[in-house]
């Protein structure tokens, strides 16, 4: 079983421990601040109240036997900074911070992140994405030019074969999996598409761009 600290719990901070325990993980939740803790003790594996820009707080806790540490931190960057640093020296095996910024992404960085995440900015990237395109329902950018998405099949689709359409020729992209309601299919060319279909496809954003605007 997988094992987190997780420090600072901000409404960012918490929606992770809900979500990795959800998961089946382990969590140590920590934070300053007792109502934090309090609120979120019986929802996670254990949670201390303690400051972790202090180093002797972060030796106590055994930073390394963690899978990873997530500094979710928000309103207090230098606390953010001083934690992702001392992590970092105590032997972390992985650092995972937040930043709210591209300036802060890169002290991040800098200073012994392994990994920054940056909320806002992903969420604003996927609702722009769902906006202007309309069919997309779900998007995953796994580098900074390939994207994995779940989008509606075109109506002019229905009662054609993935063959049929050369789908991989035409627009330089691969259909991943085909869900139908609730239910997830991995597709032959052979696979013929229904009206209400999603597919998850994989390609390069400007490919995407293409799909969206030709399929």
């Amino acid at each position: 079983m997988k094992s987190f600290l997780v420090i600072g719990l901000g409404r960012f901070g918490r929606h992770v421990c809900r979500s990795l325990m959800s998961q089946g993980a382990e969590v140590m939740a920590v934070d300053s601040d007792e109502e934090k803790v309090d609120a979120l003790a019986d929802k996670v594996t254990k949670a201390q109240i303690a400051d972790c820009s202090r180093e002797e707080v972060l030796k106590s806790l055994g930073v390394g036997n963690y899978d990873a540490c997530l500094v979710c931190m928000g309103s207090d960057f230098q606390s953010s900074l001083e934690t992702t640093s001392l992590l970092s020296e105590l032997g972390a095996q992985r650092v995972i911070s937040k930043a709210g910024s591209r300036i802060q992404e890169k002290f991040l960085l800098r200073n012994g992140a392994d990994e920054v995440v940056y909320p806002e900015r992903e969420m604003a990237g996927k609702l722009a994405r769902r906006l202007i395109s309309g069919r997309i329902a779900d998007y995953l950018e796994l580098t900074e030019d390939v994207s994995l998405f779940q989008m509606e099949v075109s109506p002019a689709w229905a009662g054609r074969t993935i063959a049929d359409l050369n789908f991989r020729k035409k627009y330089n992209a691969n259909i991943v999996a085909v869900k139908k309601g609730e239910n997830v299919i991995m597709p032959m060319p052979d696979y013929r598409f229904e009206k209400n279909d999603e597919i998850m496809v994989i390609c390069n954003k400007t490919d995407m761009n293409k799909l969206l605007k030709k399929g």
